[in-house]
């Protein structure tokens, strides 16, 4: 048995969401978004890798000393999966693993409004997931498709880097491709996957300019499109995608994606009040005909302002989620100060609870 075997045992008992290995430290665990040192030994050079390459196979091990990173995947019977990502650096060979739950949460225990259900109505189209990295991204995206594919008929196609978490066969048929076994890249997966009569197909990252003009493409030609960017907010995503092209295809791009853009769902995870947990917060655009239109002419200043105008229908920015769960006591102020884009929205709150504490002690 593979001794990490027991840190990820510890990491999953103690709701941790990362587990640091590093030459030079003890094991290093995230929790609540907060990094904490394990009680141990230092870890040496050759212990971090003797831990690493028990998790590895022969090609992955050959794989990892050539091309010096390699990203996997490690299950644990009975506990769960494990994302991990090992790295060469000066003092070594480290690796970080990201804590993959055995189950897919549902959209109500993760807190997603109705209205991003409402989204997976369409049958063609880009939906993006957005945010920081930790920011339960992947988590999201494997809640969309689990409720696709336990409502619908439908065929599923995933790219991932690697594989995170496995779909059951439900209502529907999910067939996973992880990139470096079942496919070499995104962009000759995604040109296959065309021909693959996919009804939705799902993108673990759009890194390049390559993946992110087949999935607009495929998009466009009647496939549901599911993705992840790491940007912070919905224009940022809109301009990411835009900058991505040559400035001379930047138009037609621009007109490619008003019109399948059918929402971006950006996510930032907040310690809560207790500091036991993390509390979800959203920004929402829908892809609405004015929407577009901005979209189109490059009026990308203007949707933060539409879409603060247009929560009627669902939309929202970041900021104001952060607001109300501040109001709603699921968070400290000033965390709410830390997280937000207007500090000076927040500023005078984080003040006044620094001083209530203080008169407090």
């Amino acid at each position: 048995m593979p001794e990490l075997d027991t840190i990820f045992r510890k990491a999953v008992d103690d709701t941790a969401s990362d587990i640091h290995l590093s030459p030079g430290e003890p094991y290093i665990m995230r929790q609540y978004g907060r990094l904490q040192k394990v009680q141990g030994d230092m870890l040496t050079a050759d212990r971090c890798k003797q831990l690493i390459f028990e998790l590895l196979d022969e090609k992955q091990k050959a794989r990892l000393l050539n091309d010096l990173q390699l990203d996997f995947a490690y299950e644990l019977a009975g506990l769960g999966r494990f994302r991990g990502s090992a790295m060469m650096h000066r003092n070594g060979l480290s690796a970080v693993f990201r804590v993959i739950p055995p189950r897919i949460p549902t959209f109500e225990e993760l807190g997603i409004p109705d209205v991003v259900v409402k989204v997976l109505d369409n049958h063609m189209g880009l939906i993006l997931v957005t945010g920081a990295t930790g920011h339960g991204k992947s988590t999201t995206l494997a809640a969309m498709v689990d409720f696709i594919n336990t409502n619908r008929s439908h065929h599923v196609l995933t790219i991932e880097d690697p594989i995170e978490f496995i779909h059951p066969l439900k209502r529907g048929i999910v067939n996973q491709r992880q990139l470096g076994l079942d496919t070499l890249c995104y962009d000759t997966a995604l040109r296959a996957a065309l021909r693959e009569d996919p009804d939705v197909i799902m993108i673990g990252e759009l890194r390049d300019l390559e993946t992110i003009a087949l999935a607009i493409t495929a998009a466009e030609t009647g496939h549901l499109v599911l993705g992840t960017l790491s940007t912070s907010n919905a224009p940022k995503t809109v301009d990411r995608i835009v900058d991505s092209f040559p400035p001379g295809e930047q138009n037609q791009i621009r007109a490619m994606l008003s019109e399948s853009l059918r929402a971006v769902v950006t996510q930032r995870l907040i310690p809560s009040v207790d500091e036991k947990g993390m509390v979800l917060a959203l920004e929402i655009l829908i892809g609405t005909l004015p929407m577009a239109n901005l979209i189109r002419e490059g009026k990308v200043f203007q949707i933060a302002s539409m879409m603060q105008t247009k929560k009627n229908i669902g939309m929202q920015v970041m900021d104001d989620a952060i607001f109300t769960l501040l109001q709603e006591g699921k968070i400290t102020a000033h965390e709410a100060f830390l997280n937000a884009s207007n500090k000076d929205r927040f500023k005078p709150l984080a003040e006044k609870e620094q001083q209530a504490g203080s008169q407090r002690n």
